[in-house]
């Protein structure tokens, strides 16, 4: 079961629970940040409600448009540094600063940075953008726990954290920068409830970059390697802050492509999480070519 964000037809985006590729609306429930506004046992309750009623069948997979499943005014964050892997290959694309990654690393405090505004996360089979004034550009697959205004774990999804590794790598003070603009953010396909995920740390992440028709990189990792838990992550974010809207949490990647490599306009981004499913975008590069 995977709550989702979807529109069928021409209608308003609305929330609902699929399962066994059927979706049905959630009774109630306008936006995916009416939901997250809630108390977990809220949310619970309502979907087990919902699946176990008598009602219509609802919908097919065919007949909506699944989206990201971020709205209103609920925000993605992301925490960096958080795997081995991800240290590394921060130290080798750093030019001045290297040193600070180890100290993030095994730091008491985590790194943690705002990523996006809702109206700005892509969704399933959405275009991201690789910035026009970088030189080297990656995704980061990462995966991220989406968290209702009490700061519950309400269920986990896939997040794209888009980079441009060269922008950082000139200055950390940069970071902004190489993180945080439009077409930076992919998220989706939906949410799996973290009430039927058991281990959100014996995850297998893959990540396949095709270019032309075929693999120019691929990779897989697992979350096994997370140095920080969820609730380590979540408790620093809400500890001087507040999410009235929910929150998604990306937890950071392991899958970080070897330097020279960077994006291209036209590769497709494939990215799976077991347990919760796979997300695909496709790169373009720059604003003027997101908004063509």
């Amino acid at each position: 079961m995977q709550l989702i964000r979807y529109r069928a037809g021409g209608g308003a985006a609305q929330a609902g629970v699929l399962d066994a590729d059927r979706v049905r609306p959630l009774p109630g429930v306008a936006a995916m940040a009416d939901l997250l506004a809630r108390p977990l046992s809220w949310i619970r309750g309502a979907c087990e409600t919902l699946l176990a009623g008598t009602g219509p069948d609802g919908l097919s997979l065919r007949e909506i448009t699944v989206l990201a499943p971020v709205d209103g005014a609920t925000e993605v964050w992301a925490a960096g540094v958080t795997y081995e892997r991800s240290m590394h290959a921060r130290v080798q694309e750093s030019q001045d600063s290297a040193d600070i990654y180890d100290r993030v690393y095994t730091a008491p405090r985590p790194e943690l940075f705002f990523k996006s505004a809702a109206w700005r996360v892509a969704g399933p089979g959405d275009r991201v953008s690789a910035r026009a004034d970088s030189q080297v550009d990656v995704p980061e697959p990462e995966l991220a726990a989406v968290l209702n205004a009490d700061g519950e774990v309400v269920g986990y999804t896939i997040c794209n954290d888009m980079s441009s590794r060269s922008i950082e790598g000139e200055n950390p003070l940069y970071l902004p920068q190489a993180k945080i603009y439009l077409g930076g953010c992919a998220a989706g396909p939906g949410i799996r409830p973290a009430w039927e995920l058991e281990d959100p740390y014996g995850l297998t992440i893959g990540m396949t970059i095709r270019r032309d028709g075929e693999a120019a990189w691929t990779g897989q990792a697992s979350t096994a390697g997370l140095r920080r838990t969820v609730s380590e992550l979540a408790t620093f974010l809400f500890r001087e802050d507040e999410f009235p809207a929910g929150v998604v949490l990306s937890t950071g990647t392991s899958l970080v492509p070897d330097l020279p490599f960077t994006l291209r306009a036209g590769d497709e981004i494939r990215i799976s999480i077991s347990e919760i499913g796979e997300l695909v975008n496709h790169v373009v590069r720059g604003k003027a070519a997101l908004r063509a």
